[in-house]
């Protein structure tokens, strides 16, 4: 889904206000100056004082022999620092392998005075060895305030930023998202509705002795919409929206979800009335006990604690609604969504043929489009296409078009775009042989003609030899309505299209290859799903044992919800379907061997044959299409 463009000149945005100079950056720029005069003080006087000349230890003996020398330090390494009889100060080092007591006695001949002391490093060696301490800790003073100024942070240089909650807040310039830019999906508009007049109008809920919404979660598959209906429903009650997700309460320290929980409530109650959205909150708010060994004391725990303390004690006349979105509820705590914090679930869909016409207008707005494209075509060959999905389709198109030169598109851009979307990238240096040329040619040709004589099935729109992705062909169909039940007459023709194009392999070439383990992937699953989700087994009868995708009908059963019989009855039951199936497209391809051989011979010359093809090579064959339909 999309925004549409709105008329009028934009808003003048209001002017930016200089940013206040937070706390930690006085204080830190302090702290730094303290250190650095500090330090200059200490080592400074190192540097300006001259060093006394060093003189050899020979040299030491004449002065001493020629009376020159008024007194000497001795330490206990043989260090000397002396004082001549004009004043002049000199170093030097006594050899510790001589007898000291040589050297005592010539000074007490000469009338030297002698001091001893003990060795210590200098000023500036010891600065040195506590220099590694003094990098440590200024690194420590940096990242601190890193950190806070990265959370928001306020106060000091100590970790109180970090509770800051980090949510986006759009307060200067409101949503301009409405309703009227989202196409489609008028019943979750009439459902999420009431939270703009509740907002616009408390007292008005009050006087009927209705309380207000809490909250609304809103669940749906990944691009359909959630986000954006959150901010229209800003837009549409002019409050402000704070926008955070749910992963930026959690950190690697022990309460700081739980702190910015408690921030980004009173960040709400002080704009109230406003809206809270929290996007993705399936990574705050999964079910308890289940995050691994720390239990209770997990951090995503005591954030979700925190968030369900907040929204069972604010005061509902504040104006605080909170919204959020997720596309796995069936991992939600169930605290979380009872009556009181989260009031409303609302489903947001995958759009429907005519939602995803109107999607389309949305995202062609302001684009070239030449006159043989019709949406409502493009909407029919898209099921399944999110409004993410059909933005991206759009672009694709576009980009085409731009390859060739051109700025306006066509039928044949979309559906290029189609392809690209679902299958992948052409590559038209993947050449194959010539063998396996006709072999795919017979594969994707039993895959049209078992499609086009099953009588449920989808009729076929296109079929092509060219690589795509991973794909060597590819057999398209399009729906002719917009379903939401499957008859198991349906799931029948749909396995046996799934395995025409082994039956064709094995009809041609008396053998299979591999080009047929997708297929046999899908119709294994497919054929899983009938026998254990939908009860058409005849052998196991009514009995749902689980979805595949590993959620359970029964989520009180850990692991298989059955035996070890049951299993094995459940994969010969599996087995059967697929065996029936490739059985009924084997036989109604060795029927119509004449039509499996001609359409294959056009795909290998023309590469790509539309359904209209397939339809007139049965027509040729003896027994017509129409008879075969009564």
């Amino acid at each position: 889904m999309s925004r549409t463009a709105r008329s009028g000149p934009p808003p003048t945005p209001a002017p930016p206000s200089k940013p206040e100079s937070p706390k930690w950056a006085r204080g830190g720029w302090l702290l730094t100056a303290v250190m650095l005069l500090t330090l200059a003080a200490i080592v400074a006087p190192a540097f300006w004082t001259s060093p006394a000349p060093s003189v050899s230890y020979t040299e030491f003996l004449s002065k001493v022999d020629a009376g020159q020398v008024e007194s000497v330090t001795i330490d206990d390494e043989g260090a000397v620092d002396g004082v001549q009889r004009g004043g002049a100060t000199f170093t030097s080092r006594v050899p510790t392998a001589l007898d000291p007591g040589q050297l005592e006695s010539k000074l007490r001949e000469k009338n030297v005075k002698i001091t001893a002391t003990k060795a210590s490093g200098s000023l500036l060696s010891g600065l040195l060895g506590y220099l590694p301490f003094l990098l440590f800790f200024g690194f420590l003073v940096w990242a601190g305030m890193r950190a806070q100024k990265a959370a928001g942070g306020m106060g000091g240089l100590g970790a109180g930023g970090f509770g800051r909650a980090k949510a986006k807040i759009i307060e200067a310039q409101r949503p301009t998202t409405r309703f009227s830019d989202i196409a489609g999906y008028e019943g979750v508009k009439q459902e999420i509705g009431e939270i703009i007049g509740f907002l616009r109008d408390p007292a008005r809920y009050a006087a009927a002795g209705a309380k207000g919404p809490r909250g609304v979660v809103m669940v749906g598959p990944p691009g359909t919409g959630k986000t954006l209906f959150a901010r229209a429903v800003a837009g549409e009650a002019s409050v402000p929206f704070l926008s955070i997700t749910g992963s930026a309460f959690v950190e690697m320290f022990v309460g700081v979800g739980a702190s910015r929980v408690r921030d980004l409530f009173e960040e709400a109650r002080t704009r109230a009335p406003s809206i809270i959205f929290i996007d993705e909150i399936d990574a705050v708010g999964g079910r308890r006990g289940t995050g691994g060994g720390l239990g209770g004391h997990d951090e995503r725990e005591q954030t979700l604690n925190q968030l369900l303390a907040e929204m069972d004690g604010f005061d509902q006349s504040s104006g605080v609604v909170v919204l959020a979105a997720t596309n796995r509820p069936e991992t939600l705590d169930a605290a979380l969504l009872r009556p009181g914090r989260f009031d409303r679930q609302v489903t947001v869909p995958l759009p429907n043929q005519a939602e995803r016409a109107a999607i389309l207008a949305t995202h062609i707005d302001g684009k070239h489009l030449d006159p043989d494209v019709d949406l409502d075509v493009v909407a029919r060959g898209t099921p399944g296409f999110s409004g993410a999905d059909l933005a991206n389709l759009v672009n694709e198109a576009a980009i085409n078009a731009v390859r060739d030169d051109r700025t306006v598109l066509t039928a044949a851009d979309l559906a290029a775009a189609r392809d690209r979307v679902l299958l992948g990238r052409r590559d038209s240096s993947n050449a194959l042989l010539p063998e396996e040329r006709h072999s795919v040619a017979v594969h994707e040709s039993g895959h049209a003609l078992v499609a086009a004589l099953c009588e449920h099935a989808d009729p076929v729109a296109k079929v092509t030899i060219l690589p795509a992705g991973m794909a060597l062909g590819a057999t398209e169909q399009l729906p002719e309505a917009e379903r939401h039940l499957y008859r198991e007459s349906y799931l029948a023709d749909l396995l046996t299209v799934r395995l025409g194009g082994r039956a064709a392999e094995l009809v041609v070439f008396g053998e299979a290859s591999t080009g047929a383990a997708n297929d046999l992937a899908g119709a294994t699953a497919l054929a899983a799903k009938m026998v254990t989700e939908f009860g058409m087994s005849p052998s196991l009868g009514p009995v749902g044992y689980g979805s595949a995708d590993g959620h359970d009908a029964r989520p009180e059963l850990l692991g298989r919800p059955y035996s070890e019989e049951t299993q094995r009855a459940v994969d010969e039951e599996i087995a059967r379907l697929v065996r029936a199936a490739e059985d009924r497209a084997t036989t109604l391809l060795h029927r119509h061997r004449r039509a499996l051989d001609s359409l294959a011979g056009q795909l290998q010359e023309r590469e790509t044959i539309d359904g209209d093809v397939v339809a007139a090579v049965l027509r040729d064959e003896l027994i017509p299409v129409d008879e075969q339909a009564g």
